[in-house]
């Protein structure tokens, strides 16, 4: 047996620690040191005739791992003769946590390494035969989408000693939810399982779809749905993720016939009903039976949430070709619909696909009047052309006749457009937004690389915290894994069997957004939005959360498009000094502050000023003066606290 560390050394200057991501810590102990054993391993060594594999089993089949825990590491060598392999961990900024080496006989061996791993996170294991170091088969392979070279676990990160779990007067306060489904436990596969534990519990996700347009429910013909039957889909049944009701579509034979030749499906998103009166009469059902799964099911949700549309963009996958005028019309029938028999659901849409078109479609459709039959706001939350490492939402978008808004921007528009024109307080929920790898890039042995990885799981931070900020009440994560689509690469977690991606995925393993992820829900779910911090400089980016029991969560980090494209390179050390205050002036104290990835460390301020380093990965400071935090912040135009 071989024992091998490598010890976080600390910095002694908290701003010079941010900078690396690495909290603060006054010194370097053995209990905060990485750790790994080898032994010959007891399983048996999976098919395959590879030089060398490595799996992590022993999870909940995410890959990821309580704190605290080892994590087992079992490594298959099929070496022609004596040999040696190399080994090393590294996280999520490549910095190598744990390295060492161990002697293998030729053939089929299984040796395990078990390591304890005290700080959360993403972590890449990466191993290598000796005799073929300079033979790509010697290293790990490729495994679907994750690329070759590495096997990728995650530590969850544990907040509770300073942030113990809020408690939620009403369920649907929950802040986040996500798209895409893993049948990764045991017994489950796709698609008739459960898709969405452990992955949403794991990751702290509280939001997913349920169906009920009315092309799913009666998709041959009228009157077949029953409201009276049990409808609820067996993954719902535990009450634990709540449903946003989808109801965008119509079944073909509900269409107009004069619209008939020009719908190639059984559905249409296209097109208003023939009959209105029929619409209205299938939405009243769907607003019982909704009813009822909420007060049996969800007694602790105070209203249930139904989204219109899908992304009616006209140049999108699902464009609207009927009339403004039939529109609104179809927004009137699901409205009342909906409300005669679930008279406190939130009828909710447009859900185009930008940030932008949502505020510039409402200001359209509202002079038709379609605001009396809107409770709140859907939308997707795209901000670019791409968003992607190379396309961050702080990046000012050239359109071609003149420089467009950045996310922020976009979500003060739309806030104000929703201010105007609905009623107080109605909700935002942003259903949909995914970080892509960059335009064009496929999936292969060498991509991505790891500061892609990195780049993309800061940028999925700051995305959804930028809309939480901004006024959004729920932000969706999209998607759980790789997946085919044009722009490879949005799952914040790898597909392993398939080259491509694949849907309802059996087989994933992490990406530093995945634990990104995690650690941002456990720090800002269960607050409300106080808003962006006032006088910040040009390229800090400042939000701050307020908890019910009076502690506040402020999330921040810098932002320079000159340093941060695939071109230029994601620079993850690059830092803007800025203080924070955290407390009234003349005090002094500590504050908790956590990474990217859920790790805490203690740092000192004077006169209610706490000094930091704001790289591109966001920290997040939890404070305890919300006096301080509210009378620097700006609440987001008719924000209401629900």
């Amino acid at each position: 047996m071989a024992c091998f560390k490598l010890a976080r050394f600390k910095f002694a200057f908290f701003a010079m620690t941010l900078v690396f991501g690495v909290l603060a810590s006054a010194s370097c102990r053995a209990d905060e040191a990485a750790s790994c054993r080898s032994a010959p391993g007891n399983a048996a060594a999976p098919a395959g005739d590879e030089p060398i594999t490595a799996d992590t089993p022993g999870s909940d089949g995410t890959r990821l791992f309580a704190r605290g825990k080892s994590v087992r590491i079992d490594v298959v060598t099929r070496a022609k003769g004596d040999d040696k392999v190399q080994w090393r961990i590294d996280d999520t900024w490549s910095r190598t946590q744990a390295s060492g080496s161990f002697a293998v006989t030729g053939g089929t061996r299984v040796t395990t390494l078990t390591c304890t791993l005290p700080q959360a996170g993403y972590f890449a294991f990466s191993a290598t035969l000796a005799s073929m170091a300079s033979d790509p088969t010697g290293s790990l392979p490729q495994r679907g989408t994750r690329p070759a070279g590495i096997t990728s676990f995650g530590v969850l990160p544990d907040v509770n000693a300073v942030l113990p779990a809020p408690r939620y007067a009403r369920q649907d306060l929950h802040r986040f939810g996500g798209q895409g489904t893993a049948f990764i436990a045991p017994g489950q596969h796709c698609c008739g399982g459960d898709g969405y534990r452990p992955l949403y519990t794991d990751l702290g996700l509280s939001w997913a779809n349920d169906e009920r347009k009315w092309y799913t429910m009666e998709p041959n013909g009228p009157n077949t749905f029953d409201p009276s039957k049990p409808q609820l889909a067996s993954w719902f049944e535990r009450g634990d993720i709540m449903r946003l009701i989808l109801l965008d579509g119509i079944p073909k034979w509900a269409a107009p016939p004069d619209k008939a030749a020009q719908i190639t499906d059984t559905f249409t998103h296209s097109y208003a009903p023939a009959s209105q009166a029929a619409l209205r009469d299938f939405m009243t059902r769907v607003g019982t039976e909704s009813a009822r799964v909420r007060a049996k099911t969800f007694p602790r949700q105070s209203r249930n949430y139904y989204q219109v549309t899908w992304e009616p963009d006209p140049d999108g996958g699902l464009p609207w070709r009927d009339t403004d005028a039939n529109f609104v019309a179809t927004y009137a029938s699901v409205y009342q619909g909906i409300h005669a028999t679930d008279p406190n659901g939130v009828v909710m849409g447009l859900t185009y696909s930008g940030v932008g078109d949502n505020a510039k479609w409402l200001k359209h459709f509202a002079q038709l009047g379609i605001a009396r039959y809107l409770d709140g706001m859907t939308i997707h939350g795209y901000y670019d052309f791409g968003t992607s490492p190379s396309h961050p939402p702080e990046r000012v978008i050239d359109t071609g006749v003149g420089k467009g808004p950045a996310l922020p921007t976009a979500m003060r528009d739309l806030r104000a457009t929703m201010r105007d024109l609905l009623k107080p307080g109605a909700p935002l929920f942003v259903t949909e937004t995914g970080i892509s790898y960059d335009i064009g890039k496929t999936y292969g042995p060498h991509y991505p690389d790891a500061q892609t990885l990195y780049a993309q799981g800061a940028v999925v931070a700051r995305t959804h915290l930028i809309m939480l900020g901004e006024g959004a009440d729920v932000t969706y994560v999209f998607y759980s894994q790789d997946m085919p689509q044009t722009s490879a690469g949005y799952g914040v977690f790898f597909e392993l069997d398939h080259a491509q991606g694949a849907y309802g995925a059996g087989n994933i393993s992490p990406k530093p957004a995945a634990l990104a992820v995690a650690a941002m829900t456990r720090l800002v779910d269960g607050t409300i939005t106080l808003g962006p911090l006032r006088n910040t400089p040009p390229g800090v980016y400042a939000y701050a959360f307020a908890r019910p029991d009076g502690k506040v969560i402020t999330a921040l980090w810098s932002h320079d498009d000159a340093r941060w494209s695939a071109s230029a390179g994601f620079d993850a050390k690059r830092a803007t000094n800025w203080t924070l205050q955290v407390d009234a002036r003349g005090s002094a104290g500590n504050v908790s502050v956590f990474d990217m990835m859920g790790n805490a460390s203690t740092m000192s301020y004077k006169d209610g000023m706490l000094p930091l380093s704001l790289t591109e990965s966001p920290v997040y400071v939890v404070s305890g003066n919300a006096a301080i935090a509210k009378a620097n912040a700006i609440t987001p135009a008719g924000y209401v606290t629900r």
